[in-house]
């Protein structure tokens, strides 16, 4: 199942993908509570996903053309946590432009983003000059919990999973490098575009088995597979449950795979104007364009 976050008739809904319509269970009285009106009360209510798809109606079904889609998450309890140079290739592109060698990380890597910089499918990314000029794209596999709680082991995290999303990780770099860790460049507004989906994790067999992939006007910058990752789902849940607890709705950012802007001869940024696609295989297509 595809769960998104729309607005319909100035009002915000919680949506389900549906080829070219999407179905609002709110619409019907019978389903019109706080859980499908936003994804967190969704998350948190524990509702049973297979028996409300055997029961949507034909009434609940609007064309997508109708409703703009949001983040499925537009504003998520707190910062998403994110994975830095979780792929060999990109760890070692990124040691060869700082002048050190690359080798993957003995331990995570984390850092996170505010919750204002997420942003939804085709929403215009600001682009601010006095702010940032150098704006990197990340394509990344987001994972969204749907069970909290703290010291999971490895065995067991994939069923704290709730589903899929795709995370664009837009790094200000002039801004992270200037500092001594990322926060500021990886927090400007529209910096975390997010969507257009979270896929259920019941439709994901395996989630380090996945094609990942940016696309800048078309041209392929990032293509790899999740099974590259240092450190794969289970573990990086694992690893942030050590010592603090996990909750429902949390997002995580897993990393992303080799082809930056910034480790291109010369450096690639994004301009206004560009279109920005990042890719998941069966999680979906999240597309942004960085405005003028």
């Amino acid at each position: 199942m595809k769960l998104g976050t729309c607005v319909y008739q100035q009002q915000t809904y919680v949506c389900l993908a549906a080829g070219d319509t999407v179905l609002l269970p709110a619409l019907d009285t019978a389903f019109d509570q706080p859980a499908w009106r936003d994804m967190l009360a969704l998350i948190d209510s524990g509702i049973d996903l297979q028996a409300v798809r055997n029961t949507l109606t034909a009434a609940m079904r609007v064309p997508l053309a109708d409703v703009t889609l949001l983040a499925p998450i537009p504003r998520p309890r707190k910062n998403v946590m994110c994975l830095g140079l979780n792929y060999l290739e990109h760890a070692q592109e990124t040691a060869n432009q700082i002048g050190r060698t690359g080798k993957a990380p003995q331990y995570p890597i984390v850092f996170t983003k505010c919750p204002t910089s997420v942003i939804g499918h085709e929403t215009a990314v600001p682009f601010d000059p006095d702010t940032c000029s150098q704006l990197d794209w990340e394509a990344e596999l987001g994972v969204v919990l749907g069970n909290g709680g703290k010291k999971i082991a490895r065995e067991n995290a994939l069923a704290h999973v709730f589903g899929y999303t795709v995370i664009n990780d837009l790094s200000a770099r002039d801004i992270q490098l200037n500092h001594k860790q990322y926060f500021l460049g990886k927090s400007i507004d529209g910096g975390c575009p997010m969507g257009p989906w979270i896929v259920t994790a019941d439709e994901i067999a395996d989630p380090q088995a996945l094609a990942i992939a940016c696309r800048v006007n078309g041209v392929t910058k990032q293509a790899s597979n999740t099974r590259q990752m240092i450190f794969d789902v289970a573990s990086i849940i694992e690893w942030l449950s050590r010592g603090m607890t996990l909750e429902a709705g949390d997002v995580i950012a897993t990393g992303t795979p080799s082809g930056v802007g910034f480790v291109r001869e010369p450096p690639e940024y994004l301009q206004p104007g560009d279109v920005v696609e990042c890719e998941v295989e069966g999680v979906g297509v999240l597309r942004n364009t960085i405005s003028a």
